[in-house]
């Protein structure tokens, strides 16, 4: 390993050693002698820090960087060890990192499962969700691991502190976050902490004290015995050594703001202020601090303020796999819910989300007893759960009664879901539950738990499982009950942006006393956690008043009343897909018709899949004219996906489908094929696509009509996917645009292509950038392509080719009637095969452009080559 690579993979325990001492001593030695040995300049000098200083010696080379790695080493030898801070720490110190860690340990080893009746070791059921990088990194590829997430892996901003984990509701980061904090209670992970402090945003809506930094470490996480002073004042010399976790931050009941500034430490401010400056890193700069939160409800104010952001993406298809054995015991049940799922791929997409997947997994008998009628969407999954809660209660054993005889205890927990999210409120008082009929038997049902760190022996407090279950009790509320006001489902779809909440969010709290109501007028500040939570309540109210499920409803709601909600739903979404549709900008003129949909479009087609009422998605899709559909950077996996096929497979004229940058995966693919019939183009790059999906999506391909373009660049494909793409380009004569960059294809896969290349009389557009072809590959391409008649576009820009490869290509150039560019940038091709391409222009004037910039070849070579031949890019 070179000694950059080195101060890369070591770059914490450099800064450690460099700077545990708390003072600039060490830092301003290594200085001294960087500078003497001309490695430094005298203006870099003036201004280094300790985390600059590492990117500008590995930027001057191997000579500076080990410089930096002798001195570090004679510092270890003579008395410096990396871990002299734990060898030195005073001893109260000691005891109170002892009693945070055992508390910590306490809090998270074991996972509540429904009810909190039960509990399972976390250790037992943790199954890791797929982490990503929010932007793409060079230095790294592939899967990130647990701790990643606040290692210097994909660091975008050194100056900032703060480590964002964004994922939708139910993927996981609660127990992301509980197994961080169990590992290194342990001692099995994130060691160059010293001390870890978590922090729920949810319980901290309910502290209204104001408070100072120290008052908020040790009265909300761990109570030091004494020297609380001497503790606080290492924290504060040792910031590097400590880690603040702050989990949910989009339930907080205010926006992330940087208005209010706050730098002392010791200075008492409202809670959300102290946790704003936390983030900001005008508190306690140098402390890492890791949040989680729902992407949508996060705003560029706060980004600016990121080291970096890491998604979690929910379960993979093996994720799911190994979760439901791990859940089951027993082997053979863990095999037939696993059957069951793989005969319903609507379902297994909601599994994706680990919740879902919980619920799922939870309601085997349920889910295997059911048939025909297996659950198909995210409001049949929660009807399962609750049917499993309310039947380990009752008292009949017809199915038909088993709501009409729990509608009392329903409404109850509706209407304090309801009221709780219109004020942003997730945990409940005793009296809360008093206020909205909740009795001891309703919480024994096992859809409330007790909120841990909130409750006492004189005082408890409850939170709903889960906050889509909270959701899913208000929908149920807006369906059944008697009392609601018949606007709510129209402002339901009409939350338009953050800005709206405030001014809207007392039509929601109807059922709030009347201190509490002008409390929320008189405050008037916009809420980040509403419109998500809103917008899941919406889906979930779609789903409920569908046709199929009214029957449920009617012994517990008038059917006139039912009729009209279902009506007024009906409306809202028409309304609502118009609005999207009236948005779409004139084409320019010789340009295609193009709606770039917004995540407020995806809602919408997911609360019409809801209903899975075929009509409603035809008047939806009648209106829709569009030659082109992007919708990325939407966060649309397998359940998006669902719901999109179910709806635009309605279309009337076919679309180009443009899916870049999501997770469709290769379950997202195959929820897709039954609207691949109306797509005349598919885009797919960026998507954690396999050659399993590919197989799939060409098996329908082939017999689309309209299927004529599709593009994957950067996704998990291997030569085994060429075989695939051969019998499309053999089966389709007039498929026009194959494009496969950045993937993991070799000569091996370049010849199957090449199979299908020779018998293909249509494709203009040939896209194999950053694969792995090689002089062998080009040579087959060069072979099959030398008599083409329609190719316009090849590029194999960055696949190892060299003048061998470049000299076959010469043929195409050669004998085509219709090639206009070649992408030949970052190869390794030398005069001899620049000369080969000369040549062969010489006999054709049709072609534009070889680009080859990148390439092995002297200034002067370039400069020759350029004279000599014009339409050669260099």
């Amino acid at each position: 390993m070179c000694a950059q690579e080195l101060v890369l993979k070591q770059r914490t325990q450099i800064l450690h050693a460099l700077c545990s001492s708390g003072s600039a001593e060490y830092l301003e030695q290594v200085l001294d002698i960087l500078l003497a040995q001309g490695e430094l300049m005298w203006e870099d000098y003036q201004n280094i820090q300790a985390r600059r200083l590492l990117d500008h010696v590995r930027s001057k080379g191997e000579s500076a960087v080990n410089v930096l790695l002798q001195y570090i080493q004679q510092k270890q030898e003579f008395g410096l060890p990396q871990n002299q801070g734990k060898k030195t720490l005073p001893q109260e110190f000691v005891r109170y990192q002892k009693k945070l860690s055992s508390s910590l340990s306490a809090q998270s080893c074991f996972l509540s499962t429904y009810g909190g009746t039960s509990h399972m070791p976390l250790d037992d059921i943790y199954t890791e969700g797929q982490l990503e990088l929010a932007h793409d990194c060079v230095d790294f590829h592939g899967p990130l691991g647990l701790e990643d997430t606040v290692g210097m892996v994909g660091t975008m901003n050194e100056e900032a502190d703060t480590v964002l984990v964004s994922g939708e509701a139910g993927s996981g980061k609660s127990t992301l976050l509980q197994r961080l904090h169990l590992l290194w209670a342990r001692g099995a992970a994130l060691q160059d902490f010293l001390l870890l402090f978590p922090f729920s945003c949810r319980g901290l809506n309910s502290e209204h004290r104001e408070l100072s930094v120290q008052e908020l470490l040790f009265q909300h996480c761990c109570w030091p015995d004494r020297e609380q002073e001497e503790i606080f004042q290492f924290i504060q010399d040792h910031p590097h050594l400590i880690l603040f976790t702050f989990d949910g931050l989009d339930e907080l009941k205010q926006s992330f703001s940087d208005e209010h500034r706050l730098c002392c430490p010791t200075q008492r401010a409202p809670i959300h202020i102290l946790i704003f400056n936390l983030i900001q890193g005008s508190l306690m700069k140098g402390v890492r601090k890791l949040v989680t939160s729902r992407p949508e409800v996060l705003g560029p104010v706060l980004k600016k303020y990121l080291r970096k952001e890491v998604l979690l993406k929910g379960f993979s298809p093996s994720g799911i796999n190994c979760f439901v054995r791990k859940h089951h015991n027993d082997p053979i049940v863990a095999a037939k819910v696993l059957a069951s799922l793989q005969t319903n791929t609507a379902l297994l997409g909601l599994c994706h989300s680990p919740v879902l997947c919980w619920i799922v997994s939870q309601c085997h008998k349920e889910l295997l007893g059911c048939g025909e009628g297996s659950p198909q969407t995210i409001t049949d999954v929660y009807l399962m759960i609750l049917q499993h809660f309310l039947q380990h209660q009752s008292s009949t054993t017809i199915r038909s009664g088993w709501l009409q005889e729990h509608q009392e205890t329903v409404r109850h927990l509706g209407q304090l879901a309801f009221d709780g999210i219109g004020a942003t409120c997730y945990i409940f008082s005793g009296t809360d539950l008093e206020t909205c009929g909740v009795t001891e038997k309703d919480i024994c049902l096992g859809f409330l738990i007790q909120s841990k760190g909130m409750s006492s022996a004189h005082s408890k407090h409850y939170e709903f499982l889960h906050v889509t279950l909270q959701c899913f009790f208000a929908a149920l509320y807006i369906v059944l009950s008697n009392n609601i006001n018949r606007s709510v489902i129209q402002k339901l779809f009409e939350l338009k942006d953050m800005r709206e909440i405030g001014k809207r969010r007392i039509c929601f709290t109807a059922c709030l006393p009347s201190s509490e109501k002008q409390e929320l007028v008189l405050e008037g500040e916009t809420t980040a956690a509403d419109t998500p939570n809103w917008h899941i309540t919406a889906t979930f109210v779609s789903g409920l008043l569908s046709r199929r499920h009214q029957s449920l409803w009617i012994p517990c709601c008038q059917s006139a009343v039912l009729e009209k909600r279902s009506s007024q739903l009906r409306r809202c979404l028409s309304k609502g897909m118009q609005k999207h549709f009236k948005s779409i900008p004139q084409p320019v003129e010789g340009e295609k018709k193009s709606m770039h949909a917004m995540p407020g479009f995806v809602w919408l087609v997911k609360c019409i899949y809801e209903m899975q009422e075929s009509r409603i998605a035809k008047e939806a899709m009648s209106k829709l004219e569009v030659d082109h559909l992007k919708l990325t950077y939407c966060n649309i996996g397998p359940v998006e996906c669902t719901a999109l096929a179910y709806v635009l497979q309605h279309l009337r004229s076919p679309v180009g489908l443009q899916l870049d940058n999501n997770s469709v995966g290769d379950v997202g693919v195959e929820q897709l094929l039954p609207c691949l019939h109306i797509c005349n183009s598919l885009y797919l790059r960026n998507n954690n696509i396999s050659d399993e999906g590919i197989r799939k999506l060409i098996a329908k391909g082939v017999q689309c009509e309209n299927f004529r373009k599709i593009a994957l660049f950067n996704n998990r494909l291997t030569d085994a996917c060429t075989q695939h793409f051969c019998h499309l380009l053999k089966t389709k004569q007039d498929f026009l645009s194959l494009r496969l960059g950045n993937n993991n294809i070799t000569a091996q896969g370049a010849k199957q292509l090449a199979d299908g290349l020779k018998v293909n009389h249509s494709l203009q557009f040939l896209g194999l950038w950053g694969n792995k072809i090689g002089d062998t590959g080009a040579e087959a391409l060069a072979k099959a392509l030398e008599s083409s008649k329609t190719l316009v576009w090849l590029s194999l820009v960055g696949n190892g080719v060299g003048s061998v490869g470049a000299c076959a290509l010469a043929n195409i150039i050669k004998n085509s009637t219709s090639l206009e560019e070649l992408w030949l940038t970052e190869n390794c091709i030398t005069r001899p095969g620049v000369e080969c391409l000369i040549q062969a222009l010489e006999h054709n004037t049709r072609v534009k452009s070889i680009w080859l910039r990148n390439n092995d070849l002297s200034l002067e070579e370039v400069e020759e080559m350029t004279r000599l031949e014009p339409r050669l890019i260099f």
